[in-house]
């Protein structure tokens, strides 16, 4: 399964916030053998949410877009899902009731808020609610698209409750080596092209060693390949620890 997320939001642009968002479904969906093939952010204008929108939702398995859910005026995401698709904001009985509901609960700390009930509860014509379990705004499904607050503890709880609908056979297996990267460039290529996997090689000047990713939907494809690596280079399947040489600086490598 191929995902893309959107994450919304000028602040993310502005690097006023940290996406931790977009970090946090990245592990989750990987963690569920999901293949994470896009996490792109775009601000909250409604015709680029909208274009980008569409253009994943052919391009992808599903796309889950973040961001921009609620009532203030840079709220711009349903209206563009809803663009995306041709479709109208609706906002159900069930909607406004779960919407009313959170506000009794918080009114009781928070007695002075002002909202406008229908437009936090509305969706796209069509779609599937998803309940909100630590906010007011639902979330919704449209087609193979999922739309998620940004509040993250609202994000990781509306995620929680569709988790099931993401799984995928993608898996890894991690090996680590103190050879410089700049030596292994050549047998890390020949693994990714012998075994048909992809090779990630992750430096860690801390730890001093680097980190070797292998991935793929085979899993004896990856056991042969770690494997063949074990055997071809200074690898091992734990830590390894060496004093680096700064002349053996590591640069570049297959991806």
């Amino acid at each position: 399964m191929d995902v893309s997320v959107l994450t919304i939001g000028e602040e993310l642009l502005a690097g006023d916030i940290d996406n931790t968002n977009g970090t946090w479904l990245a592990s989750a969906l990987t963690a569920r053998g999901v293949s994470v093939r896009r996490i792109l952010t775009v601000p909250d204008d409604r015709d680029v949410i909208a274009e980008r929108t569409r253009a994943h939702s052919g391009a992808f398995d599903a796309v889950i877009v973040t961001g921009g859910i609620g009532g203030t005026p840079d709220d711009v995401t349903m209206e563009a899902v809803a663009d995306a698709f041709d479709r109208t904001l609706v906002a159900s009985d069930l909607a406004i009731a779960h919407v009313q509901q959170r506000l009794a609960a918080v009114g009781e700390s928070v007695p002075e808020l002002d909202i406008d009930i229908e437009a936090e509860a509305a969706i796209p014509e069509g779609a599937k609610r998803l309940s909100n379990p630590e906010g007011l705004a639902p979330g919704c499904r449209l087609d193979n698209v999922y739309v998620l607050p940004g509040i993250p503890s609202e994000m990781r709880a509306m995620f929680e409750t569709i988790a099931e609908e993401f799984t995928g056979e993608v898996t890894e297996r991690v090996l680590y080596t103190v050879e410089p990267e700049a030596n292994i460039v050549t047998d890390l290529t020949e693994a990714r092209d012998r075994f048909e996997i992809r090779v990630g090689c992750y430096p860690d000047k801390d730890a001093r060693h680097n980190r070797l990713k292998l991935t793929g939907a085979d899993e004896t494809a990856l056991d042969d390949a770690a494997a063949w690596l074990l055997d071809t280079i200074d690898a091992s399947e734990t830590p390894v620890e060496r004093e680096w040489d700064p002349d053996e600086e590591p640069t570049g490598g297959p991806e």
